[in-house]
């Protein structure tokens, strides 16, 4: 069984990523960074996010955790997370969320809301701090 995070080069996305490492290590099982891109994103934004993504993967292979990257190109962010929870038969997804303004907060996001919804295992969501 794994932990699936849902990761995004941003404060959202460290705030979950370290939230799968906590969660990973009372577990025992790896972790799974999905990290879905978007078709247009121009390739200045797509070299940083390898980058991102190569010190993510040193960072855990130092802590000695199992883990697996994937980057998927063009995909709809909740359906990525979903499959992935699905094909590793995951113990929980975990996602980062962003804070709202108080009229946004009626609103989840849609991508969050699909995860929430959908996926086969819970969903643990967090918040940076701040």
């Amino acid at each position: 069984m794994a932990i699936v995070v849902g990761y995004v080069a941003t404060i959202e996305g460290r705030a979950a990523l370290d939230a799968a490492v906590r969660e990973s290590r009372l577990r025992g099982g790896p972790i799974v960074v999905v990290v879905s891109t978007r078709s247009d994103d121009s390739p200045e934004r797509r070299a940083d996010l390898e980058t991102a993504l190569a010190a993510v993967d040193a960072e855990l292979a130092g802590q000695g955790i199992e883990h697996e990257i994937r980057l998927l190109d063009g995909g709809d962010v909740a359906d990525d997370l979903i499959a992935a929870a699905e094909e590793t038969a995951a113990d929980a997804v975990i996602i980062g969320l962003r804070r709202r303004s108080p009229v946004g907060k009626l609103i989840l996001g849609a991508n969050a809301q699909r995860v929430l919804f959908d996926a086969p295992c819970p969903v643990l969501t967090v918040k940076p701090d701040l």
